[in-house]
């Protein structure tokens, strides 16, 4: 038990960086990662389930869907950064159901965000030009600080994973060997009882 209630405690942190992750990606409108971050937090859930639990299967479960996390952050980095063709500007993120970028390209430290009317411009007198200026970062490396983060804790969940798995299995090792699952005692100690119950019978 003691080694359950410690471990109870330890995946707090990979929850309190997907929901982190998942606030950002709700403010701006960024549908892909937004379900991405479900199915994680939905997995991390599990896991930490699996550890409390002694259910080794799901914590096996969340070891896998690290990799797969580590692989969609990967592809963020890679999209910000325009690796491989890929477009910042695109709407990839957003299944192209919106013009939504990052929150961050408006909100970034320091960013200054102006409105300015279009009433002169027939047909957008009811639209304005919104420009930011004075950001102290580009938004798209605040996106690739945040996946890179995400991979780092991933892969620290991952060591944590198989550490809690090797913990579980040497466990249940130790418990076979002492004679947890052992039928035979059981029969030994009824045998007894058994034979002095005959003795009785035939007196």
């Amino acid at each position: 038990c003691g080694c359950r209630s410690c471990n109870s405690a330890c995946p707090s942190p990979f929850q309190l960086a997907a929901l982190e992750r998942q606030v950002f990606d709700f403010l701006g409108y960024q549908w892909a990662p937004i379900l991405a971050n479900f199915l994680h937090i939905i997995i991390v859930i599990l896991g930490l389930f699996g550890t409390i639990q002694y259910r080794p299967r799901y914590i096996v479960v969340y070891a896998i869907w690290t990799a797969v996390w580590v692989t969609w952050n990967i592809f963020i980095i890679c999209f910000y950064l325009e690796v491989g063709g890929l477009s910042k500007d695109s709407e990839l993120l957003t299944f192209n159901i919106s013009r939504h970028q990052s929150w961050w390209s408006e909100n970034g430290p320091g960013c200054v965000r102006k409105e300015a009317s279009m009433s002169g411009i027939k047909g957008l007198d009811n639209h304005s030009y919104i420009s930011v200026i004075g950001c102290a970062l580009e938004y798209r490396y605040i996106e690739v600080m945040h996946s890179s983060f995400q991979i780092l804790i991933a892969l620290v969940g991952f060591v944590y994973a198989c550490y809690v798995v090797s913990v579980f299995t040497e466990e249940e090792d130790s418990f076979d060997f002492i004679g947890g699952f052992d039928p035979f005692p059981l029969y030994h100690v009824n045998e007894k009882p058994t034979n002095l119950l005959f003795k009785q019978t035939y007196l």
